[in-house]
């Protein structure tokens, strides 16, 4: 089985939406990226910033766009496109409102859910069939409170849980690098449970 050859945060861009639930997928490349001391650069033909993934063996792009969130297939099909990377090779990272804060959970395809980032990654790669990770954030508990609410700072026990959480799915790279999945999946889904 291929391995995880493209792994995609999603957020948005700039200094005013870096602490935001909405950026859990930054946050998560730049951890990983911080662990195995990958650059990213910004990339202008793949409208965001990139870096190449070096561990045990394997190579892997990490990427997190500049399209802001609702504009993410942009970027993730550009770079899919240019390097050949199928959809089941692609591993997008997001923020989960379905999720409570602390849960990480690992699966391939299905459906947006109201997500936008995820609906334009759908539509630009005409294909769901590739892998997401789910970073629980909570939800507010009112729909039309949501917009303001993946877009506000989550509290400081909440951003605990859910950095452990990064650092947790992050010990399963090596198994998502070499295709494990049911692997990686009985890992996190075990911790998170």
């Amino acid at each position: 089985m291929t391995g995880i050859k493209l792994f995609v945060g999603l957020g948005n861009p700039g200094k005013q939406y870096e602490d935001t639930r909405h950026n859990a997928g930054f946050w998560w490349i730049d951890h990983i990226g911080r662990l195995n001391d990958t650059r990213m650069n910004a990339e202008a033909k793949f409208f965001g910033n990139a870096g190449k993934l070096n561990t045990s063996g394997h190579e892997a792009w990490l990427l997190k766009p500049s399209t802001f969130m609702n504009l993410s297939g942009r970027s993730v099909s550009a770079l899919a496109k240019f390097y050949k990377i199928p959809p089941e090779a692609i591993l997008v990272i997001h923020d989960e409102l379905d999720l409570p804060p602390g849960t990480c959970k690992l699966k391939k395809g299905g459906g947006h859910g109201g997500h936008n980032g995820l609906k334009d990654i759908n539509a630009q790669l005409g294909s769901n069939e590739y892998w997401r990770l789910r970073l629980g954030i909570g939800h507010p508990g009112d729909r039309n409170a949501v917009v303001n609410y993946v877009l506000h700072t989550p509290s400081k026990n909440e951003l605990q849980v859910i950095e452990q959480s990064i650092d947790e799915s992050a010990s399963v790279l090596s198994l998502l690098l070499q295709g494990q999945f049911d692997q990686a999946m009985q890992t996190l889904h075990s911790k998170s449970a």
